[in-house]
């Protein structure tokens, strides 16, 4: 079993700001690495291949299930997601520090192989909020807005598995909570 932590979970419905806190944790630790995950979904207009996620269809996908090669997979909004597990062993072997940002159904996989994963979950101030958010985006139809509000209010009833809970209702403020967990973690 892992004595020190080493994965960094984050997990939140569509629209709490888990990219963007994500992206600043980046930043700011130098000793972390980002999980790309796999996904069937097709790429919104600004994401990156390899950077955002790794775009593949889903028959390759189901393959990788098949042959082990997904230390956590999950279907979400009618895609599935998955996290390579070669690039989570490589991590380790290299003494890195690896940040997720996966559902619940993924951290529930990943905790049970390292139980010492920090776990945060990001929530939105609100549902209002949320939903001004995910329109805000513009990159998705209003079927498709809906339905991640359901899935949304499914996430967060999953937030008791986490260890740690921020609410994103200022980002400046949710960041500085997450650096604190980072930091707490750190010295343990």
């Amino acid at each position: 079993m892992k004595t020190e932590h080493e994965l960094y979970i984050i997990s939140g419905p569509s629209g709490a700001g888990k990219s963007v806190l994500c992206k600043k944790l980046l930043e700011k630790y130098p000793n972390f690495i980002f999980s790309v995950s796999y996904t069937t979904r097709k790429p919104r207009s600004l994401e990156i291949e390899g950077k955002d996620y790794f775009f593949i269809n889903k028959s390759e996908f189901l393959r990788g299930i098949k042959t082990n090669r997904w230390l956590e997979w999950a279907k979400v909004h009618d895609n599935y997601y998955g996290t390579c597990a070669n690039f989570v062993q490589s991590g380790l072997n290299k003494k890195n520090k690896i940040l997720f940002d996966i559902d619940s159904q993924g951290t529930e996989q990943i905790v049970k192989a390292y139980p010492n994963a920090v776990t945060i979950f990001i929530m939105p101030p609100s549902n209002e909020a949320l939903k001004n958010r995910l329109k805000k985006r513009g990159s998705d139809s209003s079927e498709t807005i809906e339905k991640r509000l359901l899935n949304a209010a499914k996430e967060v009833e999953k937030k008791v598995i986490y260890k740690h809970i921020i609410i994103n209702d200022q980002l400046d403020k949710a960041f500085d909570r997450l650096c604190a967990i980072i930091n707490k973690t750190e010295k343990i």
